[in-house]
């Protein structure tokens, strides 16, 4: 059935039950997983035309930061995945749009399914703040499982 699963992370405590799932799954079918952690790209202070704010943290730093907090999570997860003797990999992608990377990185690793997390928003929080699982099962070519 599926040989390569995505698992979209994005460290919180509803993303890491969805990782039990995912790697149980993987387990259960012999099939590999490659964890994607997206962060958020780097956006300078906003200015007005009076005055121009300084940046409180340089956008190297910025970025050093980012990529060390996102290497810890893929760190737990290649720990817990070997673990539970599932073969994984992982990945970290700068991104604007996070559900835009997943799906990207699904094509591009060849994945054939997507196992990822929801918060389950509705409502106006739903509409207001969307959802990147929703825009992921819009735009997936291949099957996505959501975990709620």
């Amino acid at each position: 059935m599926f040989k390569h699963i995505l698992f979209p992370t994005d460290g919180t405590e509803l993303s890491r039950k969805a990782q039990a799932a995912a790697l149980g799954l993987a387990k259960s079918l012999g099939a590999r997983v490659t964890a994607i952690h997206s962060i958020e790209p780097y956006t300078p202070q906003v200015t007005d035309l009076t005055f121009v704010y300084a940046d409180p943290v340089p956008p190297e730093e910025y970025l050093a930061a980012a990529r060390q907090a996102s290497a810890a999570i893929l760190a737990r997860f290649l720990a817990e995945a070997k673990e539970a003797g599932v073969a994984c990999d992982a990945l970290d992608q700068v991104a604007s749009a996070p559900w835009n990377a997943i799906v990207k990185a699904a094509e591009e690793s060849h994945c054939d399914v997507i196992v990822m997390a929801s918060h389950g928003r509705r409502g106006i929080a739903g509409v207001l703040l969307g959802s990147e699982t929703q825009k992921v099962l819009t735009h997936s070519p291949v099957p996505v499982l959501v975990y709620r």
